[in-house]
């Protein structure tokens, strides 16, 4: 499927999908010629807020089972895997389900240059409710509703 240049390719649901000039933007900064990074370092500053009883069982199955990939406090890892506390993953663009069906399923790469996301078999979908708990809270402290 091709999109207008003002939408990109949803190619896990075969939609297009509308992202902002500011959005393109700031994800075109992460995946260009930038200030050289070493693999494995955060991407981004997350703050992390005081968090409730859901959102700490999250954070540590997000711990155990997404930030060897994804960061610590969901920063993602240069070389690695992108930060989830980013505006590309705000509930309006990737809701919760999507979550549910990368952790069942995979995910073919689409935002980012990491490539495939292999599924996490280990974790359960009570366990990525409360892993999206947990990011969810992480994305509201840093200005991503």
């Amino acid at each position: 499927m091709t999109c207008p240049e003002s939408e990109t390719n949803d190619h896990e649901m075969g939609q297009c999908d509308r992202i902002g000039a500011g959005r393109l933007l700031s994800v075109s900064a992460l995946l260009s010629d930038g200030p050289p990074t070493e693999a494995g370092k955060p991407m981004v500053a997350v703050t992390v807020p005081s968090l409730s009883i859901q959102e700490s069982h999250g954070e540590t199955l997000f711990n155990d089972n997404c930030a060897s990939c994804h960061g610590v406090n969901a920063a993602g890892q240069y070389g690695v895997a992108p930060p989830l506390v980013h505006v590309i993953y705000e509930p309006n663009h990737h809701g919760d389900m999507s979550f549910q069906m990368a952790a069942s399923r995979g995910v073919r790469q689409h935002h980012w240059q990491f490539g495939n996301m292999p599924p996490i078999p280990n974790v359960s979908e009570n366990d990525v409710i409360n892993i999206v708990a947990y990011v969810r809270g992480l994305q509201r402290a840093n200005g991503i509703h």
